[in-house]
C-alpha cells in the first residue's frame, strides 16, 4: 500500500522517502497495544490452564480426602479452562479488528487517496469499538483483581510454612506449632464440611516444599502478570480508540467526506 496515490510517483521520490512515508502510516498505539494485548493474553490464557491444573492436584492431595468435597471446585476449573480457550480467540480477533480500526482511522493511512476520507459508517464504527473497549476494561478490571486472590493465597501459605520452619528450630515440641495452619475453606476452594479442608504444622511445612506448590506459585503469579498487561493494553486501546473517533468526528463536522 503506498502512501500516495500514483505509484510511479515512488520511484521518483526514492525508496527511502517512501519508506519514510509507510512507516508515519503504522498506527503505533494500536500497534503496541495489540502486541501487549496478545503478550499479556498469552501469560494469562496459558500460565492460567496450567496453574489450575496444579491447583487442582494440590487441593485434592492435601485438603480434601472426600471426592464429593472436590466435586464442585473440580467442575469450575474445568469450565473455566474452556472459558479460557475462547478468550484466547476473542481477544485475537478483538485486537486484529482493532488494528485494523487504527490504520483506517490514520491521517497518513487516508493520504492513500489523496484525502482524508471520513464517513458515516467510519464514525459509527470507531464509535462501537470505543463503547466495547470500555465494556472490556472494566470487565478485564474485575478478572484483574480476581486474579490477585490465588496469589495472595499462595503467599500467605508461603509465609506461614516459613513460620512453621522458624518455630520447627527453635522449639523441639511439636505442638508450638502444630496449631499453625492454612484452611482451603475460608478463600472459598472447598465447601465448610469438607475434611480435612487444612493442612497444619509440619504437614502445611512438607507441601510447601514440594515442586508442585512452586511451580504452580509462579505460575498464578505470570497469570496475575498477563492479567495487568492486558488491562493496560484496554487501556491504551480506549486512548487510541477515543482519538480516533475524535479525529473523524471532527473532520465530519469541517465537511471532509
Amino acid at each position: 500500500m503506498f502512501p500516495v496515490r500514483q505509484p510511479w510517483l515512488c520511484k521518483a521520490l526514492g525508496c527511502y522517502d517512501c519508506c519514510i512515508r509507510c512507516l508515519g502510516a503504522v498506527p503505533y498505539p494500536s500497534l503496541v497495544a495489540t502486541l501487549l494485548c496478545y503478550a499479556g493474553m498469552a501469560l494469562f490464557c496459558g500460565c492460567g490452564h496450567e496453574a489450575l491444573t496444579n491447583t487442582a492436584v494440590l487441593v485434592e492431595t492435601y485438603f480434601a480426602r472426600n471426592v464429593q468435597d472436590f466435586a464442585i471446585m473440580a467442575s469450575f476449573i474445568k469450565y473455566f479452562q474452556y472459558v479460557i480457550y475462547g478468550l484466547a480467540s476473542f481477544f485475537f480477533l478483538f485486537g486484529i479488528l482493532l488494528l485494523a480500526e487504527g490504520f483506517y482511522a490514520t491521517s497518513a493511512v487516508k493520504q492513500t487517496f489523496g484525502e482524508f476520507r471520513s464517513t458515516h459508517c467510519g464514525r459509527c464504527l470507531s464509535l462501537t469499538f470505543i463503547v466495547v473497549t470500555y465494556i472490556l476494561a472494566f470487565i478485564w478490571l474485575i478478572v484483574f483483581a480476581l486474579s490477585a486472590i490465588p496469589v495472595y493465597f499462595l503467599f500467605n501459605m508461603e509465609q506461614t510454612c516459613h513460620t512453621v520452619n522458624i518455630l520447627a528450630e527453635t522449639t523441639p515440641s511439636i505442638n508450638q506449632h502444630g496449631w499453625i495452619c492454612m484452611d482451603a475453606r475460608q478463600f472459598g476452594l472447598l465447601p465448610w464440611n469438607a475434611m480435612p479442608g487444612k493442612a497444619c504444622g509440619m504437614t502445611l511445612a512438607s507441601i510447601c516444599k514440594t515442586s508442585e506448590f512452586y511451580v504452580t506459585y509462579d505460575l498464578y503469579i505470570a497469570t496475575f502478570a498477563g492479567a495487568g498487561i492486558t488491562l493496560l493494553a484496554l487501556f491504551l486501546y480506549m486512548v487510541a480508540t477515543t482519538y480516533n473517533y475524535a479525529v473523524l468526528r471532527f473532520l465530519g463536522r469541517k465537511g471532509v467526506r
